[in-house]
C-alpha cells in the first residue's frame, strides 16, 4: 500500500494515467502464444516456440498474423485465434506481483486511472474483471474486434476525447513502443515498464524518459511525470 511505496495521501497525482494491459498489468504469455499456435496449426507452416513468439504481445494481432503469415490469411488467422482466446487463452493469464497494491494506492493519491490496449475491449473488460483488477479504473478503452482503434496513436486520441482528459496533463504507461509513440503522437508523457516485454532500447528510442524495472516504482515515476 502507500505505506510501501514511500508515499502519503499528501502526494496527489490528480492527472490521468492511461495503463496498458498486456505486459503492464499481467503477464499474458501463456494465453497469447499458445492461441497463435493453435492458429498457425491450421496452416501448413511451421510452429514457433513460445519464446519465440514474444515479440507478438503489445502489437495489434492483426500485424502480428502478416508477418507471421502474410496479408491474405492473416484476417482467417485472426479468427481462429479468437476461437481459442475468447474461451480459454484470455485466462492463461496473471497479474504482476504489486500491480494491485500500485494501483489502490494511486487511486489513493487521487489519479484518475485508465486502461487503454490494443486488445479488442470486450477482452479487456472480462480480463479485468476476472482479476478482480476492474475496480481500480475509471475508463477501459479497447479496439474494436473488426480492428478500430487497434492502433495506439488512434486508441489514445479516442480515450482522450472520450474522458475530456488533457493531453498534456496525461500519462501512458506501458511496455511495448507501441505505447510509447501512441503517447508521442498525442502529445502525452510515457512510462515504459521494464518488467512487461519491451527493451530498455526500445522504449527509450519511443520517449520514455522513465523505466519501472518493477511495478512498485510506478508511483514515484507518476509524480515525478505530474510535478516535472
Amino acid at each position: 500500500m502507500l505505506q510501501s511505496t514511500g508515499y502519503t495521501l499528501e502526494n496527489r497525482i490528480s492527472q490521468p494515467l492511461f495503463f496498458d494491459l498486456d505486459g503492464t498489468l499481467t503477464d499474458p504469455k501463456p494465453g497469447i502464444t499458445r492461441c497463435i499456435q493453435h492458429a498457425l496449426k491450421s496452416f501448413d507452416e511451421p510452429v514457433p516456440d513460445a519464446d519465440e513468439l514474444l515479440w507478438c504481445i503489445g502489437p495489434p494481432l492483426q500485424q502480428s498474423f502478416i508477418k507471421l503469415l502474410d496479408e491474405a490469411r492473416a484476417p482467417r488467422a485472426v479468427e481462429l485465434y479468437r476461437e481459442r482466446f475468447s474461451t480459454t487463452g484470455l485466462y492463461e493469464n496473471a497479474v504482476y506481483p504489486g500491480i494491485p497494491e500500485v494501483l489502490e494506492s494511486l487511486r489513493q493519491t487521487g489519479a484518475q486511472l485508465h486502461v487503454a490496449s490494443s486488445k479488442p475491449h470486450v477482452y479487456v473488460n472480462r480480463i479485468l474483471e476476472h482479476f478482480d483488477l476492474a475496480q481500480f479504473f475509471d475508463g477501459v478503452f479497447g479496439a474494436e474486434l473488426d480492428g478500430v482503434r487497434s492502433d495506439k496513436t488512434d486508441l489514445l486520441a479516442h480515450a482522450l476525447d472520450q474522458t475530456g482528459c488533457s493531453a498534456r496533463h496525461a500519462t501512458m504507461i506501458g511496455d511495448r513502443h507501441h505505447d510509447g509513440i501512441g503517447a508521442r503522437n498525442n502529445q502525452m508523457g510515457f512510462i515504459g515498464v521494464l518488467y512487461g516485454y519491451g527493451g530498455e532500447q526500445e522504449l527509450r528510442d519511443s520517449g520514455a524518459r522513465n523505466l519501472a524495472e518493477h511495478p512498485d516504482q510506478l508511483i514515484r515515476f507518476c509524480a515525478a511525470a505530474v510535478s516535472g
